[in-house]
């Protein structure tokens, strides 16, 4: 399982309801408000178009070995299930092929990616935004568990339906150590794909004494496929201008 570096500490209440990965109940119940862990598992790819100022990205995903693969006007980077690497199509790439090239997936994928292996859940303190409370469970991973066991997760859902409404985590890739710097995406565009509930959209907050406040940004998905029978032979493979990025 490929996972990246992302995710603090927060403020937690209760104790981990276990480190056997058996996932709790509002957590199944917010799986099959998404449209089911058993469905999502028995499909093989994802696919969609990120709208970014400098064109499209397409991401495309094997959802069973989490090989990928990003496509850009200017550059393509991924992971074909040995190494990351990375298509510099202009020389002028800026941005860290490590750390993007399955970052956007495991926002996109909530909340079924929260169900991998290796996962502690426990209670998470609820959040309160705007006079209303949500509830929230806390994703920790067990020792050795993708590049950094340190990164957390904290999902908040709606009580009533049982839809995920917000994520809180912190970023640990680059320091390699727990922060208390909590950022926060809210998740209240959701569009219907084949039987899936997937975001249309995901919108970062503005912080305050590590709660959101105001919106700050958006990325919005377009041409989103859920691939049963997978992708074809060679899709994740390293291009030839390719360099492997370490």
């Amino acid at each position: 399982m490929k996972k990246f570096s992302l995710i603090g500490l927060l403020l937690l209440i209760g104790i981990s309801i276990n480190a056997q990965n058996q996932i709790p109940e509002p957590l199944q119940k917010v799986l099959e408000t998404h449209g089911g862990l058993d469905e999502w598992r028995s499909m093989q790819g994802l696919q969609y178009d990120i709208e970014r100022k400098g064109g499209d990205e397409t991401h495309q995903i094997h959802l069973w070995d989490r090989r990928d693969k990003v496509e850009a006007p200017n550059f393509s980077l991924g992971y074909d299930g040995k190494q990351i690497w990375l298509n510099d199509k202009t020389g002028d790439y800026k941005g860290n092929a490590i750390f993007y090239h399955n970052l956007m997936f495991y926002f996109y994928a909530m909340p079924f990616v929260l169900a991998d292996d290796g996962i502690n859940y426990a209670e998470a303190t609820p959040l309160q935004f705007e006079g209303k409370e949500y509830p929230g469970i806390h994703i920790s991973y067990q020792a050795e568990v993708g590049a950094s066991p340190e990164d957390e997760y904290f999902i908040y859902y709606n009580p009533k339906t049982f839809q995920m409404e917000w994520l809180g985590y912190t970023v640990t890739y680059f320091s390699k150590e727990k922060s208390s710097k909590i950022k926060w995406i809210r998740y209240n565009d959701w569009t219907e794909v084949d039987g899936f509930i997937l975001p249309k959209s995901m919108t970062w907050y503005n912080i305050e004494e590590g709660k959101p406040t105001t919106a700050k940004s958006s990325t919005a998905f377009k041409n989103v496929k859920v691939i049963k029978e997978g992708f074809v032979e060679g899709t994740f493979k390293k291009p030839e201008n390719a360099v492997v990025v370490e």
